[in-house]
C-alpha cells in the first residue's frame, strides 16, 4: 500500500512540473520607449523612473530611445526640463509589451495667482495586436488642433489623412520598401523608412519656433493612444 502512495505522489509531482517550468521561463519584463517633444525650456530634458535618472546626459528635441525595460507591473515615470513644469505619469507595463510615452509643453494660462507658464504633458501610446502588412500610424502634439498631412503611393499618388492632436491615424503603406514620401501642404516631412512589414510611427511635433516637425521610429505592433 505504501509503494501505491509513494507512486502516486511522484506521479502527481510529475504532472505539476510542465506547468511549473513554464512559469519559472515566463518573462518578467516589458517595456518604456521616449520620443521627445518638449520644445519650450532649457537644455535636455531628463527622464526618471520611479525616482531614478534614466540618462544623465538628458535627450535633445526629437531624440527617441528603444524600449528601456524595466520589471512587470506599476511605475512612475517623471519628466523634468528647466523652464518648465516637471510632468508625470503612471505606467502600467505588461510582459513583453512596449508602452510609447510622448513628453510635450502645453501653456498653462495666467491667473490672479500665478503668471503663465509651460508645463510638461505626457502622451502614452499602448501597443496593440499585430496586424498584417505595413501601416504608417499618425500622431500628433502639435499645438494645430488637427494636420493633414498627405503620404504618396509607389505610383505617385497622394493620399490625404487628418491627425487630431493627442489622437492616433492609421494608414496602410503601399511601398514594399525604401523612402515613402510624407509632407503637409508645403512643408516636406521626414520621409518614413520601410523594410520588412510592421508598423511605422510618425510623430507630429512643434519645433522651439513652432515650425511643424516629424519624428520617425519602428515599432513592432499597431499603436493606440492611451
Amino acid at each position: 500500500m505504501k509503494t501505491i502512495f509513494n507512486s502516486l505522489k511522484i506521479t502527481l509531482l510529475l504532472a505539476l512540473l510542465p506547468p511549473l517550468v513554464l512559469a519559472e521561463g515566463e518573462s518578467k519584463h516589458g517595456f518604456i520607449r521616449l520620443a521627445d517633444s518638449v520644445a519650450p525650456g532649457v537644455g535636455a530634458l531628463t527622464m526618471q523612473i520611479d525616482g531614478k535618472s534614466v540618462n544623465d546626459d538628458g535627450y535633445k528635441l526629437g531624440d527617441s530611445t528603444g524600449g528601456i525595460k524595466v520589471p512587470v507591473g506599476s511605475h512612475t515615470v517623471k519628466f523634468l526640463r528647466e523652464g518648465t513644469e516637471d510632468g508625470n505619469t503612471k505606467v502600467t507595463v505588461a510582459a513583453n509589451e512596449t508602452t510609447i510615452l510622448i513628453p510635450f509643453a502645453e501653456k498653462v494660462p495666467a491667473t490672479d495667482a500665478k503668471p503663465a507658464y509651460w508645463a510638461i504633458r505626457v502622451l502614452r501610446l499602448k501597443q496593440r495586436d499585430t496586424e498584417q502588412g505595413r501601416s504608417a500610424t499618425f500622431v500628433s502634439v502639435s499645438q494645430n488642433p488637427e494636420i493633414k498631412v498627405e503620404m504618396r503611393e509607389p505610383e505617385g499618388k497622394w493620399n490625404s489623412y487628418f491627425v487630431k492632436r493627442l489622437a492616433v491615424t492609421q494608414a496602410p503603406i503601399l511601398y514594399p520598401r525604401g523612402y515613402v514620401p510624407v509632407k503637409c501642404g508645403a512643408v516636406e516631412l521626414q520621409p518614413i523608412p520601410v523594410a520588412s512589414e510592421g508598423n511605422y510611427v510618425m510623430l507630429l511635433y512643434d519645433d522651439e519656433n513652432g515650425k511643424l516637425k516629424s519624428l520617425n521610429f519602428r515599432d513592432r505592433k499597431f499603436l493606440s493612444a492611451d
